[in-house]
């Protein structure tokens, strides 16, 4: 089991030139061209085409991937930086590039053969949009528990099945979908395969009408007979299982970040609002009160940072990150759903409606609990680390 104390020796948050840049370029674009439009495509549940187009055009969704593939060569804790600028202006926005980078791109460059690396990598660097397709109707915590069934049929297989809470579905080209092609075995007969969104018996169904996050797509895929070749099976027939978990595992760093990101975008709210707003005759900044709140919520935002980003360059190092991973989720969705709840009281009576950006956040906030496994998922597994258990 990895520890904190075994991460690189670095400080977490102090970051090289390179990062520092890119950051500041990240954070420049996600305040001058996504801010403007949040709140419109909040109310529509729709992302901007143009804006996808600018992520892929500034290489966002291409972070890892090698530059002969047309990505950037970067790292996965740049993927991190970019999330949480993104999130901080609107954490819709955030998971896309999220899912992109954190599930699909690493779960090709890890899994895929040279050939699916050379077919798939540069469209996914230049302009076609991933999806990652596990969760089924009881498929959710017990992420294995698969309907969706797998057909062997000689040089391709027939994909059935229905799934669900699928992002960025509306908008992917590819998709990576887990479907079990060996019901005897149980787990062990789930295989990942990489369906591209034309595919015979293959349709994106009903996007579903969020709370939160609701610029970012979740939609039912339909699988019915879906027809998809030999050489599109990703991995080793019966391994998708091990495809799942290790990605996952990866992906709740990236959703740390986007809870992290969100989290500072609420604060920076209630500080800016803080300042401004006279109450008696003098900014509410100034009563002890509003204080204690606001060093609560920094507090708590600086340790949500320094957990995914320990966690961020441990697997960068190649070292074990399971615990970090799981205890970055956990505490990063939690504090931010109080930092923005807090945000929220901060403002007070405006707080409660729409015109007000804590309200969005506080809305976003909430799926943090519930997505790339639900916090009671990731205290299992922490518990189990920590206790030495398999």
């Amino acid at each position: 089991m990895s520890t904190v104390a075994e991460g690189p020796a670095r400080p977490l948050t102090q970051l090289s030139e390179d990062e520092k840049l890119f950051q500041a370029s990240v954070r420049q674009f996600a305040k001058e061209q996504i801010g403007p439009h949040v709140r419109a495509m909040d109310e529509a549940g729709v992302f901007r085409k143009e804006i996808l187009r600018e992520f892929f055009e500034l290489g966002l969704m291409g972070i890892e991937i090698p530059e002969e593939y047309g990505g950037q060569g970067g790292t996965f804790f740049q993927s991190v930086l970019a999330v949480e600028e993104i999130a901080a202006v609107d954490p819709a926005a955030g998971v896309i590039v999220d899912v992109q980078n954190t599930l699909v791109n690493n779960a090709l460059l890890r899994w895929g053969n040279d050939e699916q690396k050379r077919r798939y990598l540069p469209k996914l660097a230049a302009d076609t949009v991933g999806a990652y397709a596990l969760s089924e109707a009881g498929a959710g915590s017990d992420a294995f528990a698969l309907a969706a069934r797998a057909a062997d049929q000689g040089d391709h297989f027939l994909l059935s099945g229905r799934k669900l809470w699928t992002t960025n579905g509306a908008e992917a080209g590819l998709f990576l979908v887990f479907a079990n092609a060996n019901p005897e075995a149980g787990h062990r007969g789930i295989t990942c395969f990489l369906v591209e969104r034309d595919s015979p018996g293959f349709e994106v169904g009903k996007k579903e009408d969020k709370l939160g996050i609701r610029a970012s797509s979740t939609c039912e895929l339909i699988l019915d007979n879906c027809l998809v070749p030999k050489s599109n099976l990703m991995g080793e027939l019966g391994k998708g299982y091990k495809i799942a978990i290790e990605t996952l595992n990866e992906g709740r760093i990236g959703i740390s970040a986007q809870m992290v990101g969100l989290a500072r975008g609420a604060l920076e709210q209630a500080l800016s609002y803080a300042r401004q707003r006279k109450q008696f005759g003098k900014p509410i900044a100034d009563f002890q009160g509003i204080q204690f709140d606001l060093a609560r919520m920094a507090t708590e935002l600086e340790a949500a940072r320094l957990l995914t980003y320990n966690a961020a360059r441990l697997r960068d190092a190649g070292m074990p990150f399971l615990t970090e991973a799981a205890m970055a989720k956990y505490y990063s969705s939690e504090i931010a759903e109080t930092v923005a709840s807090k945000a929220v009281e901060v403002f007070g009576g405006v707080g409660f409606t729409k015109d007000c950006p804590a309200e969005k956040f506080y809305r976003d906030a909430k799926i943090g609990r519930i997505y790339e496994g639900t916090s009671n998922m990731q205290l299992m597994t922490i518990a189990r680390q920590i206790l030495g258990k398999p």
